[in-house]
């Protein structure tokens, strides 16, 4: 089992805000790469599909993001969001790469989405309390869309034309060292685990590569090595340079007017 290690969390509250943290900004950055695409898809119902999935995610972030502000007396999610550091981010380095070609958009969303059916799956049928599996049960209905969706695409570039299918191979070759941080366990996920605050995602790995493996090949997608060197660390702030870049972005206005409010 790979393992990283983090801060220590002292209480049970502690844990659980570090856990809903790392869901949260996993999704919000991952939903602000793919709210790039805005006026750029390869067709319009794809720029609209796009600009949707990136509204559920940022949106899975926004809720969880406020039941751990709840949980550890901050202000409101917007906190965690436009005020923290890159080093403070606990987000896998898989979903803050740029956002490529329509190719490597669509190659990370439909691994990253595989990764999240399994893991709210497990969430589902694990976690005791209350409001996190309200959360989780609905969020799970707009992820089984997000992996449905994805996978057609997959299907259709990979057997599609020379050009796609060689931009596809490419975009998996590209993003293969970036997919076993998803499964990476550390300290507090262990700690998670006895509170049943979290699941042994290490688990469902051999389910998420069966379904990624023969995704590809009904894709003709060669499926790439699974023994090559994996990146790992950026739960624990070790990221790429690519995630400064678009905190500057995403966080500029905020930052710029700390005190402002709609009207």
């Amino acid at each position: 089992m790979n393992t990283i290690q983090t801060m220590n969390p002292q209480t049970k509250e502690e844990l659980f805000v570090e856990i809903l943290l790392r869901l949260a900004d996993d999704r919000l950055i991952l939903g602000h790469r793919l709210s790039e695409w805005a006026g750029h898809g390869p067709e319009l119902e794809e720029d609209l599909a796009l600009a949707n999935t990136a509204l559920d995610m940022i949106g899975h972030a926004s809720a969880l993001y406020a039941y751990a502000a709840d949980i550890d007396g901050k202000p409101d999610e917007d906190h965690y969001a436009y005020f923290r550091d890159d080093l403070d981010f606990k987000n896998i380095a898989l979903v803050e790469l740029p956002k490529g070609d329509f190719a490597f958009t669509i190659a990370r969303q439909f691994l990253f989405s595989a990764y999240s059916y399994f893991l709210y799956r497990d969430l589902i049928g694990l976690v005791d309390d209350d409001q996190f599996k309200g959360m989780l049960q609905k969020h799970f209905k707009e992820i089984k869309y997000h992996l449905r969706h994805s996978r057609e695409w997959i299907l259709r570039l990979g057997d599609g034309t020379e050009t796609s299918h060689i931009k596809l191979q490419k975009a998996f070759d590209e993003l293969w060292m970036y997919t076993g941080e998803m499964f990476a366990m550390d300290n507090l996920d262990q700690k998670a685990i006895e509170h049943s605050l979290f699941t042994d995602v290490s688990k469902c790995k051999e389910e998420w590569i069966n379904l990624v493996s023969s995704t590809l090949e009904e894709a003709t997608i060669n499926v790439p090595d699974n023994n090559q060197y994996m990146y790992n660390g950026a739960r624990k702030g070790l990221h790429t340079e690519h995630l400064g870049y678009l905190l500057a972005q995403m966080q500029f206005l905020r930052r710029s007017y700390p005190d402002a409010e709609w009207k």
